[in-house]
């Protein structure tokens, strides 16, 4: 893997797992950054109602027109040879700035249904499925950024085969652990990050985001 996409690498996995951190806390367990925990409450919840389930169910349409509007545009980018990599993290950017700014404006929330609170939530959510998108689309040689279960996987598996002897594993272990801990820096920074600020938090990844497109030129 090159330099550059190990820091890209590194730097989206930090910002999927601050975001999706700081959104679970501040959303009333809401995951933005991907679908499979939403998945696991809303079957929790047809055993055990949950008033918060309303969000959850919202997000999964959410999140799938985010990420088809991420392929066209990364089409349209890409016949006109324009940098398709670096709208992408402008597209998010912008995503999650106008989250950041209804998270501040709604702030304190009360409950999840208070409709600044689900807008919120469904621009967090679209910023994080156009991260899932570029990632698969632009990104695909590198490990995932936003869910890690794959890479805990892989890692291990490489671990594995590293300690049987296999030198290639070894460094295969390597890449896919600065990943996996990017991103538990960052729900670790995400979560005090929003007890300390608030929405306002956000401020952090929209500012990797700004870094990320001031030096990339694809």
């Amino acid at each position: 893997m090159e330099r550059g996409n190990i820091k890209q690498g590194i730097a989206l996995a930090f910002l999927g797992g601050y975001v999706d951190t700081l959104g679970f806390i501040a959303l009333f367990g809401l995951f933005t950054a991907h679908v499979t925990g939403n998945f696991v409450l809303i079957g929790r919840a047809l055993v055990e109602p949950a008033y918060d389930i309303i969000p959850k169910l919202l997000v999964f349409p959410v999140f799938i027109v985010f990420v088809a509007i991420a392929r066209m545009l990364i089409l349209h980018w890409e016949r006109s040879s324009r940098p398709a990599l670096r709208n992408s993290y402008l597209l998010q950017l912008v995503l999650l700035c106008a989250g950041l700014a209804c998270g501040v404006l709604a702030s304190p929330m009360a409950n999840a249904h208070q409709p600044m609170s689900l807008l919120t939530g469904m621009l967090c959510a679209g910023a994080m499925a156009t991260q899932n998108a570029y990632g698969k689309l632009l990104l695909g040689k590198a490990a995932a950024t936003t869910v890690m279960t794959g890479n805990v996987t892989q890692l291990v598996i490489e671990l594995t085969d590293a300690l049987r002897g296999d030198g290639a594993a070894l460094i295969r272990c390597k890449a896919l652990a600065r990943p996996v801990l990017a991103f538990a820096v960052g729900c670790i920074l995400g979560a005090y990050g929003y007890l300390a600020f608030g929405f306002s938090g956000l401020l952090l990844p929209c500012l990797v985001l700004v870094g990320m497109a001031v030096v990339t030129r694809d």
